[in-house]
């Protein structure tokens, strides 16, 4: 078979079910994020594969098909299941890259350790993947990789497959050269990085830094750049910048630096929200809530998201503004670290102990504060959440982009409400009418907070229309044509 793309992202694009004592492959319970925006592909080519891991017992032979079909509603496509053992996956995962690599993409140096890193266990994952990317790709294809923890495939597949078109895309932040050069291994990962045709970024600020990166760590790179485009120009935040790198010209060759968000699904969404289901669910979830000011905030538990930062701002409010006792209620969903992620133990029980003191104190026999789930929820609750609240506070302390954020406008279909946004994740660059924030700053969260609560009814219809109209007009349908547009140049 003549595959024309092969995606290489170390999740597999389905939920494995065990049902009637069969497994059955089923869509992720959420449809956005990173695996639908790549899945969106598959509709551009006639042929595509993807490469992503699958776990297996040690020193057992497989027992899986290691390529299997999976016909969906993104079409029809193979995914080729590379065999990894539970102490590499550890090694490569929830240690290498989330002990070492994590903190330092986020810019916390502080936290970065290599104490338990083995770096040529990572490097050998990467080649693997790298191996198997390259066995299905047919000459000339694009192999596509995702996300930091495969920095090093670029390297091997240039090796080992010359005639191949090599792409990657951070769905993360990037840091710039005093924090990134800290890394032991920063001459390897650039190396690799530079052996790709095209670089991807959400936004300017990231790909400023990568270049810069680059340019310290290589002789003779040269840049060509222009103005920031329109749509991914806030100005005067913290990660604004006036040009963009558009290609690096290093050792003869071009590599292609590509600077967009990706989108929602906003189309999706508003059926979602509008179906009578969505109506019912919606609310129900204002119902339960039983607030007259509904604020939510959906995350996952990680120091990069700022949870804890967030719940000391809610304290803060809720002694600042006593007349909203009782009347005000915060929806907090910060999904728990899977099993092994050990470097986010304490901030989860920062965050409990967080949750506990502040419903303790302020709690009554009739209300409670805050409503904290670890749990996931389904993409249908999240989106008739989203529609159900009145503000939505999203302030990660770091991102590379933030979906949630374009999701909650999507969901609130033009109607009355408020997006609080860090300065720090990466949609504030094209979402101008959120409501920006620092996180790092007591005064700004606090606020800030007091604006969204204070804020007019019909200024908040207004921000909400124009940032439906938005994600609207660059939605993931935008970014695929983009990508694929690019594609074709390399």
């Amino acid at each position: 078979m003549s595959v024309e793309l092969v995606v290489v992202y170390h999740r597999q694009p389905y939920e494995e079910v065990v049902e009637d004592g069969r497994v059955t492959f089923h869509e992720p319970r959420s449809p956005n994020g990173i695996i639908p925006a790549i899945k969106g592909f598959f509709s551009h080519v006639d042929n595509a594969v993807w490469v992503a891991w699958k776990k297996s017992p040690a020193g057992k032979p497989v027992n899986f098909d290691r390529t299997i079909t999976i016909t969906d509603s993104f079409g029809s496509y193979e995914v080729v299941r590379l065999q990894l053992e539970a102490a590499h996956i550890h090694q490569f995962y929830h240690v290498t890259s989330k002990e070492s690599l994590w903190p330092v993409i986020n810019s916390f140096p502080w936290l970065y350790s290599k104490e338990n890193t083995n770096w040529a266990m990572f490097r050998e994952v990467n080649r693997r993947f790298a191996e198997a990317a390259c066995e299905q790709a047919s000459p000339g294809a694009v192999v596509w990789v995702h996300d930091y923890n495969l920095w090093l495939v670029p390297k091997f597949v240039r090796e080992l497959r010359p005639d191949l078109k090599i792409a990657f895309f951070h769905h993360t932040s990037f840091p710039g050269p005093d924090v990134f050069n800290m890394l032991p291994w920063r001459d390897e990962i650039i190396g690799s990085l530079l052996a790709c045709d095209m670089v991807g970024f959400h936004v300017p600020r990231f790909s400023q830094n990568f270049c810069a990166v680059a340019q310290s760590l290589r002789q003779g790179i040269k840049r060509e750049e222009s103005a920031v485009p329109a749509p991914i120009c806030t100005l005067n935040a913290a990660l604004s910048e006036s040009v963009v790198t558009t290609a690096l010209h290093y050792e003869g060759r071009k590599i292609v630096i590509d600077t967009w968000p990706i989108g929602t699904s906003p189309e999706l969404i508003e059926r979602t929200v509008n179906s009578a289901e969505g109506r019912a669910r919606t609310a129900k979830i204002r119902a339960d809530m039983k607030a007259e000011i509904l604020i939510i905030s959906i995350s996952r538990v990680d120091y990069a998201k700022g949870g804890s930062q967030q719940l000391e701002a809610f304290e803060r409010l809720l002694k600042r503004r006593p007349e909203l006792l009782g009347r005000i209620k915060l929806l907090l969903v910060m999904v728990a670290p899977a099993e092994g992620m050990a470097v986010y133990r304490s901030e989860q029980h920062k965050i409990e102990q967080l949750v506990g003191r502040i419903n303790g104190h302020f709690g009554t026999l009739a209300w409670t504060p805050i409503n904290l789930s670890t749990t996931p929820l389904s993409f249908e609750e999240v989106v008739c959440a989203y529609r159900a609240a009145d503000i939505a506070w999203i302030t990660p302390l770091r991102d590379g982009l933030n979906l949630a954020a374009k999701e909650f406008a999507a969901a609130k279909l033009g109607e009355p409400g408020v997006l609080l946004l860090s300065e720090f994740a990466g949609a504030a660059m094209e979402l101008d009418d959120a409501v920006l924030v620092n996180p790092f700053s007591l005064n700004s969260m606090d606020e800030t907070l007091d604006q969204a609560l204070d804020m007019p009814n019909d200024e908040r219809r207004q921000r909400m229309q124009r940032l439906l109209a938005h994600v609207k007009e660059y939605d993931i349908k935008f970014w695929t044509q983009h990508v694929v547009d690019l594609f074709a140049s390399l």
